[in-house]
């Protein structure tokens, strides 16, 4: 039976890069995501599941529709996330706080928490999380952002020493800029945050990076595929950034 994913925001972005990239490696894809359109021209042989990350009872649900599918899990992604509020910490409201760090923080837990016995069972299996390089510098006017992408990083260095025993592997990948729609929205409110142009803002992340360029999905896509392979068995704890080498965070200031 060949390999089965399951991929969290998996409709779009990064999380359907890794979808294709997973199924030209022979592997049986599962995608959620809370955008149904955004699952509506998923190929047919892949399996798709409406999915908000935050709600438990429906994470629950979907994990034991996979098992009743597949009978298990070989590999995890948790890859859901928002870019939250771009904003000055005085002025972003608590509710908008509590909103991105509960897709993004609270969203990989619950996938964890129900991955974690049909991979213990298994004695198997492999858990990315997608953090970012925010979770590693962060970033002015994106707090709530930094601060939950930095958590999953803890969150998933905890999994590989919890999981590790039972043959269950867990790393980061922490993406930098990624062309895309969704970048362009953080493109343009930070721009309107720091009273510049689209265009400057852009040209700082890009130049903020050695190999002076934006990241694209099929960049990270390529990674999760390799730390869930066999070739990347003795790879877990890690935090690997997948980003040109950020060797300045924050050019734009």
């Amino acid at each position: 039976m060949s390999r089965r994913v399951l991929i969290t925001a998996g409709g779009s972005g990064i999380g359907r890069a890794m979808a294709e990239a997973f199924a030209r490696e022979g592997w049986q894809v599962w995608v959620a995501d809370l955008d149904g359109a955004a699952l509506a021209d998923a190929p047919e042989s892949w399996r798709s599941t409406q999915l908000d990350v935050t709600d438990e009872a429906g994470v629950a649900a979907l994990f034991s529709e996979v098992q009743a599918a597949w009978g298990g899990l070989d590999a995890l992604c948790a890859n859901a996330g928002v870019a939250g509020p771009t904003a000055a910490v005085e002025d972003i409201k608590l509710q908008d706080w509590q909103a991105c760090v509960a897709v993004n923080l609270e969203g990989a837990f619950l996938a964890a928490k129900y991955a974690a016995p049909m991979m213990k069972a298994a004695g198997q299996g492999a858990i990315v999380v997608t953090s970012s390089t925010a979770g590693q510098y962060g970033y002015p006017y994106r707090a709530p952002y930094a601060a939950a992408k930095w958590a999953v990083i803890g969150l998933t260095k905890t999994l590989a020493m919890e999981l590790g025993g039972y043959g269950v592997r867990a790393n980061v990948i922490c993406p930098g800029a990624v062309e895309g729609p969704r970048m362009e929205g953080v493109l343009a409110r930070e721009a309107a945050a720091k009273g510049m142009s689209r265009d400057d803002v852009y040209e700082g992340y890009a130049s903020g990076t050695a190999l002076g360029a934006f990241v694209e999905a099929r960049d990270v896509a390529d990674m999760a595929v390799f730390l869930c392979s066999e070739k990347a068995r003795m790879v877990s704890g890690q935090v690997i950034a997948v980003d040109g080498f950020t060797v300045n965070p924050d050019p734009k200031a």
